[in-house]
């Protein structure tokens, strides 16, 4: 009965427009009471909260989320796009090329699909609309790159997604993010340099030696970031939470060289990082009330009986389970999402042999495709913002795109080697 009140009442909330934090807290806070008296539900709701954010890997998020805004703000993301112009600007509708591969090196650095759409978007899109490019077309192609971020190492959603599962190592998702994440970008580029075709857009002159040679000496610095932070965890030298730290030291030393962040902009710096940190943190020790109310009723064993009830094919299953994650990802960011469903449908996966890394690694990229997706896509509004374009023109763009990441994830989906083949080249599983 308190399982059937936490539901309604969320849903309720939600259509109402309540942040989904606050929907999530109030309606688990009621269930909460139907179970036990006052005073009880108030003091596990409380002692929940606190056990769910008294995590040590928990303190990645907010060193990466300031690393992140560091390099957003330190000139870090200018040198990182002419190194991937060095990379692609040959390739048709080199532009938008160069504006994939820099998603995907800046989001191996950043960790944030929205922090690339901004940085990238916010560069590439002046230089794009100077050589014809149309509007709509690089907003989509920025748009459909950004996540990338989400999936390469470091990871945020993957921290989170760590946490909740319990076990899994943080150092073997994100080696596990690799492949499905390169891949999301190849895809980008194929669609990319076929409409680019079709429009007439060409790829760039030759870029002399000397001059690349340059350009990328001066990303060098840069890339290092990933290679310190990547090689240290990988190596023993640190944890992911340690690296984390380390990440912001090296992010602002190589700032301050830059000279690219002044004193002034520190306490802006700090407060943007706190303010996305505490969302975040907030919606973890939220979602632990939840978690304990759905564990207290056997809500995870009822769906689990449910879905098994339709089929036990295995196949079918995930291909349910994509559907959901697809569908949930259009109205509900990655972080609640990953909270609220790992509980239910990991136990499920993991009854006929399902790695929690490969799991974990499907799910993540569902619900990084909701990012893009409206009504909720955080970065189809960031990529839209950037570009000064309406969403409407930008989503037909978009479609090709869908077409092809969707491809991608069902590649993800049944061909567990995607994701496990570099952990377990590293030892990790």
């Amino acid at each position: 009965m308190c399982g059937l009140i936490m539901l309604v009442l969320i849903t309720i909330l939600l259509i109402i427009g309540t942040p989904i934090s606050i929907s999530i807290g109030f309606a688990s806070t009621m269930a909460m009471l139907a179970i036990l008296p006052v005073g009880k539900a108030v003091l596990m709701s409380s002692q929940k909260m606190f056990a769910g954010t008294n995590s040590f890997s928990l303190l990645a998020i907010p060193f990466f989320i300031l690393a992140g805004i560091i390099m957003n703000n330190g000139g870090i993301a200018r040198k990182l796009v002419n190194c991937a112009q060095l990379l692609a600007g040959r390739l048709p509708g080199s532009m938008a090329q160069t504006n994939i591969v820099a998603n995907m090196l800046f989001g191996a650095i950043s960790g944030s699909g929205a922090a690339a759409a901004a940085a990238i978007g916010g560069i590439m899109g002046p230089l794009e609309e100077e050589e014809g490019y149309d509007k709509s077309y690089y907003a989509a192609v920025n748009v459909a790159s950004a996540p990338t971020g989400m999936m390469i190492p470091p990871s945020n959603t993957l921290i989170v997604y760590s946490t909740v599962a319990g076990t899994v190592s943080i150092s073997a998702l994100f080696m596990a993010g690799y492949i499905p994440g390169i891949l999301w970008g190849l895809g980008n580029m194929v669609v990319a340099g076929v409409m680019a075709a079709r429009l007439g857009y060409k790829g760039k002159t030759k870029i002399p030696f000397k001059q690349g040679l340059k350009v990328f000496i001066d990303a060098v610095p840069s890339l290092l970031l990933i290679v310190i932070v990547i090689g240290g965890i990988l190596n023993g030298v640190f944890t992911p939470t340690e690296g984390s730290a380390i990440a912001v030291v090296y992010a602002a030393i190589l700032s301050m060289i830059y000279r690219s962040i002044k004193l002034k902009d520190i306490p802006r710096i700090l407060l943007e990082a706190a303010n996305m940190t505490s969302i975040i943190i907030f919606m973890i020790g939220i979602s632990t009330i939840m978690s304990y109310v759905m564990a207290y009723t056997g809500i995870p064993t009822i769906i689990a009986d449910a879905l098994l009830g339709i089929t036990t094919n295995k196949y079918l299953i995930l291909m349910i389970m994509n559907i959901f994650l697809l569908i949930l990802g259009t109205f509900m960011d990655p972080t609640p999402a990953i909270l609220i469903f790992t509980p239910i449908f990991l136990p499920i996966v993991q009854s006929f042999g399902m790695s929690p890394i490969h799991f974990g690694l499907m799910m993540t990229f569902n619900l990084c495709i909701g990012a893009i997706t409206p009504p909720v896509g955080t970065v189809l509004f960031t990529g839209c913002r950037v570009a000064n374009t309406n969403i409407e023109t930008v989503i037909g763009k978009l479609l090709p795109f869908f077409a092809v990441t969707i491809l991608v994830l069902l590649l993800v989906t049944y061909i567990p080697a995607i994701s496990l083949t570099i952990p377990a080249w590293f030892g990790l599983i």
